[in-house]
């Protein structure tokens, strides 16, 4: 493989692992991936926590900054 290949399998790895790491520690919520010229360049996470309050439901949703970019 040339240097190249090599370096653009790397990054596919490296994103791919980061999505893998955001989704395996998420219980309720959703992972976006953000592309921009063919590119992986941010991922967001946005969990949601559900509370259960005696004889109710309530659902709460809390924003966590998951954002990881990829280096250029």
């Amino acid at each position: 493989m040339q240097p190249n290949t090599q370096q653009a399998k790397h990054k596919d790895v490296q994103w791919l692992a980061l999505v893998r790491q955001q989704v395996e520690s998420l219980r309720y919520g959703v992972v976006q991936i953000v592309v921009h010229d063919a590119r992986v360049t941010r991922i967001e996470r946005t969990e949601k926590l559900r509370l259960e309050p005696e004889g109710k439901t309530a659902t709460s949703s809390t924003e966590i900054n998951g954002d990881a970019e990829e280096e250029k």
